[in-house]
C-alpha cells in the first residue's frame, strides 16, 4: 500500500510579508569587535585585581558559579594542550565600568584556565594524554608551559553601549538546549533583578538548608534556588499548572520580574518563614525522607512546602493533631519518584498535604 503524501501549501505573499516584518522588528544591530588573545593574557586580565573587583575581564552577578567537575575542567585543559581550538568567548564593554569587559559567555573556560595556570587544578580523568593525570601546570616542561600560555583564544567583544537585555539574550541563546546548563542556571543567566536576588537570599537561609538537605553538586547547580522558585510558583498557581514544569516556572518568573515590589517581598518573606517554622516544628526530618538523607526529592518538597503554606493561609495558628500520614502508603504512593507531573497529580499531592494538616 503506497503512502499518502500530503502536499504542503506554499506560503502566501501576505504570510511572507508578515514574516519579514517580524524579522525586521526583532533584528538587532550589534556593534562588536573580533579579537584574539593568548591564554596568559586572558588569565592575567581576569585575575589581576580580582579581589578588589577591578579586574579587566569580570564575571557579572547574574552568571553562575563555577560548576564544572574537575574531570570536565581537565578535559578542557587537555584540548588546549592538544592544540584544539577553544570555543569563542563573548565579552561586552560595559558603560560605567571604566573600560572593564563583562564575560557574557565563557566564564567557566576562563576560570578553568586560571585555576590550571595557578596550580589549583590537578589534571585527572584524561584519556588521550593519560600520562598527564596527576600533573599541575608547574609539572609541565617549561617549553610546554610557554606554549600553553601563548595558545590564542578568539573572542567577540560587544562595544560600549550594548544593553543588559542583549547580553543576557546572548547568554541564553548560546546555552539553551546545552547539556552543560540546567534550567535554573539558564534562568539565572538570562535574568537579573530584585526577584532573583530575593530567591537567592531565601535559598541561603540556614533553616532552609537544614530542612532541605542537598548534595554539594546540587547546590552548585542552583538546586536551592530552584526549590525556592518552585515553592512560590506552585503556591501562586498550582491549579493552573499544565504539564511543562519548565514553561510553568519560566512564565511565573517572567511575571514576577516585572511586578515584584517591596510590599510583595514582605508578604512573600513572611509566608516563607512561617512555612519553614511549621515544618521545623512538626516534621521530624524536614522535607527529606529520613535522618541521614543527603538529598531532598523535589516532589516531596513541593507537596510538603506548598501544602503547608496553603494550610497556614486557612489557619495561621494551626497545630496538627498528627503527622503520622507522612508514613502512610497513600502518601508514599503520591511521592513516588516516577510520579507524573500531570496537573491532576500535582494538585492531588499538594492538596493531600493541605487537607491532612487541616484534619480533613
Amino acid at each position: 500500500m503506497s503512502a499518502v503524501i500530503t502536499a504542503i501549501p506554499e506560503k502566501t505573499a501576505a504570510e511572507r510579508d508578515a514574516a519579514e516584518a517580524q524579522i525586521a522588528a526583532h533584528h538587532k544591530i550589534i556593534d562588536y569587535d573580533t579579537r584574539e588573545y593568548p591564554v596568559e593574557v586572558i588569565v592575567d586580565k581576569y585575575l589581576d585585581k580580582l579581589e578588589e573587583d577591578e579586574n579587566d575581564f569580570f564575571i557579572p552577578d547574574y552568571q553562575r558559579d563555577l560548576t564544572w567537575p574537575e574531570e570536565h575542567q581537565s578535559r578542557f585543559i587537555e584540548s588546549v594542550l592538544m592544540g584544539l581550538p577553544i570555543p569563542m568567548l563573548f565579552l561586552a564593554d560595559i558603560t560605567g565600568q571604566e573600560g572593564r569587559a563583562e564575560i557574557v559567555d565563557g566564564s567557566q573556560r576562563v576560570r578553568t584556565l586560571a585555576r590550571f595556570m595557578k596550580d589549583k587544578l590537578r589534571l585527572s580523568g584524561l584519556e588521550r594524554l593519560h600520562l598527564l593525570n596527576g600533573f599541575l601546570f608547574s609539572d609541565l616542561p617549561p617549553i610546554r608551559q610557554r606554549r600553553f600560555g601563548r595558545h590564542t583564544v578568539r573572542m567577540i567583544e560587544l562595544r560600549e553601549g550594548s544593553d543588559a537585555e542583549v547580553r543576557r539574550d546572548i547568554f541564553g541563546r548560546i546555552n539553551t538546549g546545552s547539556l552543560k546548563l540546567n534550567d535554573m542556571e539558564i534562568r539565572w543567566g538570562v535574568n537579573d533583578g530584585p526577584y532573583l536576588q530575593f530567591i537567592r537570599e531565601l535559598s541561603q537561609q540556614p533553616l532552609f538548608i537544614e530542612l532541605a538537605p542537598l548534595s554539594e553538586k546540587a547546590v552548585k547547580l542552583r538546586e536551592p534556588q530552584e526549590f525556592v522558585l518552585r515553592f512560590f510558583a506552585y503556591l501562586d498557581g498550582y491549579q493552573n499548572f499544565d504539564r511543562s514544569v519548565v514553561e510553568f516556572l519560566d512564565t511565573f518568573l517572567k511575571a514576577k520580574m516585572e511586578t515584584f515590589n517591596d510590599t510583595e517581598m514582605g508578604i512573600a518573606k513572611t509566608e516563607w518563614d512561617n512555612m519553614l517554622a511549621f515544618v521545623k516544628a512538626h516534621f521530624a526530618h524536614g522535607f527529606s525522607k529520613g535522618k541521614g538523607h543527603v538529598r531532598t526529592p523535589r516532589i516531596r518538597y513541593e507537596a510538603l512546602s506548598v501544602g503547608t503554606a496553603l494550610a497556614l493561609r486557612i489557619n495561621p495558628n494551626l497545630v496538627p493533631a498528627s503527622v503520622d500520614w507522612l508514613e502512610s502508603e497513600e502518601f508514599k504512593d503520591l511521592m513516588r519518584s516516577d510520579a507524573s507531573n500531570s496537573r491532576p497529580k500535582v494538585i492531588r499531592r499538594i492538596e493531600f498535604v493541605r487537607d491532612k494538616l487541616l484534619g480533613r
